[in-house]
């Protein structure tokens, strides 16, 4: 498994969020950066290679051992393509993606009644995208953006059955759509191809709860459990840390009408869940982030910093524990 950086959770701090002020990080920086840290590759938008040199940017990377993902987006095959192309010519081997549909906290209530037409269309669409990344070598991975369900992601790529298609799980993202994290990931196990490592803080709420960014290792998700997990199904897996969005994800699994176009779930999975989440759920308080609290700018990017870091010793401790863990056991 290698350890490495994304920029959305660090969205004003490394300048890419709409808001800030700051220069926007270039994709040199953001490999420097992972260096500095001790990481071992970086996640990055097409975006910030403006103005830089790729082909050094991809020989930096390959000296120093680091992996690139390429961040694209959507379903539409053309820019996927596009995506795919351009992460052929750096060596990045993975192209990450999402769909949509849903608003954050796996809320479908928008797209009432059209959500299995609109599925229809992704299938498609990643279809063709599959097959160019075939072509090209490269690997196509849909991610968990807190719209799709393990039973959507795994019926994708049984029904696309590419061997360069497969998953991006975001180890939070499970609980948006009333999944628990673990659990979720053993049932897309088979399909793994790259992780997001994200953590939440749980606050309930009459409508269900709110999932709250926090520092990996401090909230509701299970890293060791994962690692197990990873361990079996794909154990060179590339993991980019990239903590959660500065607004918190509202989800209201208590509403009738959030359910309507879900996959059908049984009563003892619901369950199961909601323990979960209640085990796991924090005192009742203020769980705004500085954003939502409309702090100032250098204060948004202070907090983003001191989580980043947080996660970063957690992150590298779980990981030297293992390995000395294993090796004892050879």
């Amino acid at each position: 498994m290698k350890l490495g950086l994304a920029v959305y959770g660090t969205t004003f701090m490394m300048g890419i969020h709409p808001q800030a002020k700051r220069p926007r990080i270039k994709a040199s920086e953001l490999l420097d950066q992972a260096a500095q840290y001790g990481l071992q590759g970086i996640e990055l938008p097409l975006s910030l290679l403006e103005g830089e040199d790729a082909a050094s940017l991809a020989r930096t990377a390959q000296a120093r051992g680091h992996y690139l993902v390429i961040a694209s987006g959507g379903y539409d095959p053309q820019p996927l393509k596009h995506a795919i192309e351009a992460a052929a010519r750096l060596g990045a081997k993975v192209v990450r993606t999402v769909v949509g549909g849903a608003d954050f906290g796996g809320d479908r209530r928008r797209m009432a009644g059209r959500w299995h037409d609109f599925m229809q269309e992704v299938l498609a669409g990643l279809g063709e995208a599959a097959r160019a990344a075939e072509q090209a070598g490269v690997t196509l991975a849909v991610e968990n953006h807190q719209d799709l369900a393990s039973e959507e992601l795994i019926w994708l790529c049984e029904e696309i059955g590419s061997p360069s298609f497969g998953i991006t799980l975001d180890t939070g993202n499970p609980l948006a759509t009333a999944e628990e994290p673990v659990e979720f990931a053993k049932r897309i196990g088979p399909h793994l191809k790259h992780v997001h490592l994200k953590d939440y803080w749980i606050y309930l709420s009459d409508e269900g709860y709110r999932l709250v960014r926090c520092p990996l290792g401090q909230g509701a998700v299970d890293f060791s459990a994962l690692f197990d997990v990873f361990a079996v199904f794909c154990p060179e897996v590339s993991m980019s840390m990239e903590l959660g969005a500065l607004e918190a994800r509202h989800t209201r699994v208590l509403c009738d009408d959030y359910w309507r176009d879900y996959p059908p779930r049984s009563a003892s999975q619901l369950a199961k869940l909601l323990r979960f989440v209640q085990a796991e759920a924090r005192p009742a308080g203020d769980w705004r982030t500085p954003y939502e609290k409309r702090a100032p700018e250098e204060d948004v990017a202070a907090y983003e910093q001191r989580q980043l870091l947080s996660s970063l010793a957690y992150m590298q401790h779980t990981l030297q524990e293992r390995s000395r863990a294993i090796r004892q056991t050879l």
